[in-house]
């Protein structure tokens, strides 16, 4: 099955500590933080890889290109590069029209790393999203769920500190969801899935397991810190 991973994102928040990198290399312990998530994905099973792209798109393809006799000497390797920012819904129509893309797909963000979970998409049905709890869900915005674990409701992003399941990032979807297209920028998050949530369709998978977004300077040096130390504690 096709990952499809949204890496075009200007990465505003981390430039005070990354400088100029595109924000899915970002270093860690003297490796792109891509390179990382490439070898954990391959070990999850994934050999087919897309990669959605706009801003500095050229670092991060001559970067895969660099290690595709290495970590990726077996896998198929795609890019789609947007002409203009079409947020991350848009990206994967685009996608979808640009590659003839059918069936279902693997869809995650560059910037969030989840020890686990892609078996557990794959399995399963479309379409489906990997939650996570975690102790402050504030920045994220909460998921609730019915009796079934399918999603009833995404609740806003608040100030006050909550625990709670969020959506980690990555979810299995089918290209229908996004066809027709008219060609314009939209957002999963405000568009797609509030849509499929109203239609009683998303099945939350409940995951177990490290679950990091690296978009903000505080969560990116705690995760370079917890893969200096090894990748042991809590993440």
């Amino acid at each position: 099955m096709k990952l499809l991973i949204l890496a075009g994102g200007f990465g505003t928040r981390l430039k005070s500590v990354v400088g100029t990198v595109p924000k899915a290399l970002a270093p860690v312990n003297e490796k792109p933080f891509l390179y990382l998530q490439l070898e954990h994905w391959v070990e999850q099973g994934i050999t087919s890889f897309v990669f959605l792209l706009h801003h500095q798109a050229d670092l991060i393809i001559e970067f895969v290109n660099s290690i595709r006799q290495g970590i990726l000497q077996n896998c198929e390797i795609e890019y789609v590069v947007e002409p203009n920012p079409l947020d991350t819904g848009g990206a994967v129509a685009n996608a979808i029209v640009e590659l003839n893309l059918s069936g279902d797909f693997l869809l995650t963000n560059a910037d969030t790393w989840i020890g686990s979970g892609v078996s557990d998409l794959s399995r399963g049905e479309s379409p489906s999203i990997a939650t996570v709890e975690v102790s402050n869900a504030s920045r994220y915005g909460r998921l609730e769920f019915d009796d079934f674990s399918y999603i009833a409701a995404f609740v806003e992003k608040s100030e006050r500190s909550k625990v709670g399941w969020i959506n980690a990032g990555l979810s299995k979807l089918s290209v229908g969801f996004f066809l027709p297209w008219n060609g314009k920028a939209f957002s999963l998050e405000s568009v797609t899935f509030p849509m499929l949530v109203d239609e009683g369709k998303v099945r939350a998978i409940k995951l177990e397991t490290d679950f990091i977004d690296i978009g903000v300077p505080e969560d990116y040096l705690r995760f370079c810190l917890w893969v200096e130390g090894g990748r042991l504690g809590e993440l």
